[in-house]
């Protein structure tokens, strides 16, 4: 009797995580690349595997990528492409600032449809560091005053005093 106990004690435990191993993915995507503007398409290339294994690609889920800034929040549906599991998102940033991008990755089977988060991008004016370096020039006039400022002091406390006459 105890074994028995024992036995169904441990199916208990095993069955309910069995049952939910198929059920869940994982969605893979690079960041735009650096020199990317408003206006500008970034071909996001999404790849979605089951359990997060190379050797599984889900094949038939169309992924959508989901970008957010603010209160501006637009949504593009994927494209499957000829390698398994991989999909390409065409994407457009309506403006420069700073934008979060999540993937859905369609896998509907089982109840297992996940959104997966990505670190936030810059995109447009400051991504690739463009721009006036304004802080850059300011420190340099700033030495630049600075070293003169000294000199002054240096030579007006510096006299060169003239020979003693021989007679």
């Amino acid at each position: 009797m105890r074994k028995l106990l024992i036995g169904l004690a441990f199916a208990a435990l095993v069955f309910p995580v069995g049952a939910l191993a198929g059920g869940w993915a994982t969605a893979g995507v690079g960041p735009p690349d650096d020199g990317i503007g408003p206006g500008d398409t970034w071909n996001a290339k999404v790849t979605i595997l089951q359990h997060g294994n190379p050797e599984t690609p889900l094949m038939g889920v169309i992924p959508t990528l989901t970008i957010k800034n603010g209160s501006t929040t637009k949504t593009f549906k994927g494209t499957m492409t000829n390698e398994a599991g991989v999909s390409t998102v065409k994407v457009v940033f309506p403006s420069a600032g700073k934008w979060s991008y999540a993937v859905h990755d369609g896998f509907n089977a089982y109840g297992g449809a996940a959104t997966h988060t990505f670190a936030p991008v810059t995109i447009g004016a400051g991504a690739d560091g463009g721009g006036f370096p304004t802080l850059t020039v300011t420190s340099v006039i700033a030495a630049l005053a600075g070293i003169a400022f000294l000199l002054y002091l240096l030579s007006r406390r510096v006299r060169v005093r003239a020979p003693a006459p021989t007679t």
